[in-house]
């Protein structure tokens, strides 16, 4: 009988045991799942909450919006240049008019007393026009090797004296300044622009042969010069009032394909339009 009780007393003392141990079992395997619910939940609600979609678009719209106002902006500025660069063009295609009607209008009315301005610039300037023969129209243009070191100085003083006969309206002796200048100076800053009014006073003086030379050499002895455009415009002008209209067409079509944009290729665009 005790031992039948002590084993019922047992038993009844191991129950709670057994069903206390069960407990945290039940407990563990709930947890898991009520945690992983948890972590959706907070997922889900990160989701709903974030609006990166709708703030990402109005981002790109406000970027949109500058680039349009940066794109009006750049076309105005375009805009106010491009006015300007026509204004400096036909200011520029003015001056060039003006200058060569001055030319045509000296040539064709010599002023009085041209001959005591002449000797007054000749004397103020020495050797220019001192122990200097007029340039056959065969070689006009060509001058001989330098017999003088570059000098700057000298060198625009001797180039102002030769322009000053033109505006003196003495062009034997504007002629005969430049031809000098440039053979004391063939590789002058101003050979280029010596040339080319050499040109121009043979043209003013009724040479076309000797101008036409004197144009064509701009280009052939100082292809750099600014003033090459001009002496080729000019060349196909003698050509023109030479008779020699396809030569003349020939020069003003190069005028215009080489130096697009230039006064004289304006110039070339008119002339070449007169022409049969």
């Amino acid at each position: 009988m005790s031992k039948r009780l002590q084993f019922l007393i047992a038993l009844t003392l191991g129950v709670p045991v057994v069903a206390g141990a069960q407990v945290p079992v039940q407990d563990g395997s709930y947890a898991p799942a009520q945690s992983a619910g948890q972590g959706y939940g907070n997922a889900g609600a990160a989701s709903a909450g974030n609006g990166a979609p709708v703030s990402g678009m109005g981002q790109l719209f406000t970027q949109l919006q500058q680039m349009q106002d940066d794109i009006a902006r750049l076309r105005g500025q375009v805009e106010v240049q491009e006015n300007e660069i026509r204004q400096l063009k036909q200011e520029g295609l003015d001056r060039y008019q003006d200058l060569d009607g001055r030319i045509s209008q000296l040539s064709s009315a010599p002023a009085a007393g041209a001959g005591a301005g002449a000797a007054a610039g000749a004397t103020q300037n020495g050797a220019i026009a001192a122990n200097t023969t007029p340039t056959p129209p065969a070689s006009a243009g060509a001058p001989a090797a330098s017999s003088e070191p570059g000098d700057p100085a000298k060198e625009k003083l001797y180039y102002d004296a030769a322009f000053d006969l033109i505006k003196a309206k003495d062009f034997d002796k504007a002629s005969q300044a430049f031809n000098a200048f440039l053979r004391k100076y063939p590789n002058s800053q101003y050979a280029g622009n010596a040339q080319y009014w050499l040109g121009e006073v043979n043209l003013a003086k009724g040479d076309l042969q000797a101008a036409g030379q004197a144009f064509a050499r701009v280009s052939q002895a100082y292809p750099t010069s600014n003033k090459v455009p001009d002496s080729l415009y000019k060349l196909g002008g003698v050509e023109q009032k030479l008779g020699r209209t396809d030569r003349a067409k020939g020069m003003y079509q190069q005028v215009i394909s080489q130096y697009p944009g230039t006064s004289a290729a304006q110039l070339a665009q008119r002339d070449l339009k007169s022409l049969p």
